[in-house]
């Protein structure tokens, strides 16, 4: 059959990539159909410190790595394409791709991800890509000397404020508690950092600019007073959604819009299994993610089997 392989994987993050190099490298025919930039939200992240046997890198850098390893082992990969059409329910998957037609296989690893969770605030997606942005490492070089908020607690947000610190004059941290969800060593390293002040127990709940952003709102969430505040950017770090519309009428999800897997990464339709930020899990790290795809491939080379 034309375009048939074993696996199709779709996603072309930590876990999708992880997928491929297991899959590929035991001579299963392996397709990974990515929608945006390899890597994911893991080639966004500005350094990775905490990758075993790693002592640094960038994300885009570990991205670029992983991708040419699974395709050393003959894995097919295709980017940058829309999916229109799933239909995985038949012992042969199909999946439409606008303008390059329809790929099969007798598996499918659903390793979408997340994206970044916004604000929903008024003027936040009119000023996207103009002073709001979810990536340091896409847009920190675009505010060098500039005044900026970081907006979140946990690590990401924590860490991603110290990398900032490289190109803007100030750094301030807008959070909507008093403490912070974060480890110990990026508390410490944000308390510690001579250009970064914090705003607690609030929010931003407004953007404002002419043709870039020119100030926003900070509202204190215990007293409900808001307060202007001039600001060059704004960088919101509060958490990830999981990509699984195209899948809400396909597989099961949980109330998150998760998708559920069992112990073998798969979901309730026989051949089709998911891993990494998609599923239905407690942590979300490069490593578990990782895990995730060496599970749903060595799983699925057991199933093709």
């Amino acid at each position: 059959m034309e375009n048939l392989y074993d696996v199709i994987i779709i996603g072309g993050g930590p876990a999708g990539l992880t997928a491929g190099i297991y899959l590929s490298r035991s001579k299963i025919k392996t397709l990974l159909i990515n929608e945006g930039i390899i890597g994911g939200q893991m080639s966004l992240t500005h350094e990775i410190a905490n990758y075993p046997g790693i002592e640094s890198i960038s994300g885009y850098k570990l991205s670029v790595n992983m991708q040419k390893q699974a395709e050393s082992f003959g894995c097919e990969i295709i980017s940058n394409v829309k999916i229109t059409g799933y239909n995985l329910k038949k012992d042969i998957k199909l999946i439409t791709i606008n303008g390059k037609g329809d790929y099969k296989s007798k598996a499918v690893i659903i390793a979408s991800g997340g994206k970044s969770q916004e604000l929903d605030v008024p003027g936040e997606k009119d000023f996207a890509g103009r002073g709001v942005s979810y990536c340091a490492t896409c847009d920190g070089d675009f505010f060098q000397d500039k005044e900026i908020i970081v907006v979140g607690g946990g690590n990401s947000a924590l860490e991603e404020a110290v990398a900032l610190t490289q190109y803007a004059s100030k750094v301030t941290v807008v959070h909507e508690f008093d403490y912070f969800q974060a480890h110990k060593y990026a508390v410490e390293q944000v308390t510690n950092h001579p250009k970064i002040d914090f705003i607690l127990n609030s929010t931003v709940s407004g953007f404002y600019g002419s043709q870039s952003l020119e100030k926003v709102t900070v509202k204190n969430l215990k007293t409900g007073e808001e307060t202007d505040k001039k600001i060059d950017g704004v960088f919101i770090f509060i958490g990830y959604v999981p990509q699984t519309e195209p899948f809400r009428k396909i597989v099961k999800l949980n109330k998150r819009n998760e998708i559920i897997v069992d112990d073998k990464m798969m979901t309730d339709i026989s051949g089709v299994f998911a891993a990494g930020d998609c599923i239905a899990k407690r942590y979300r790290q490069i490593t578990t993610a990782v895990s995730d795809g060496t599970k749903a491939a060595l799983n699925a080379i057991e199933f093709i089997n």
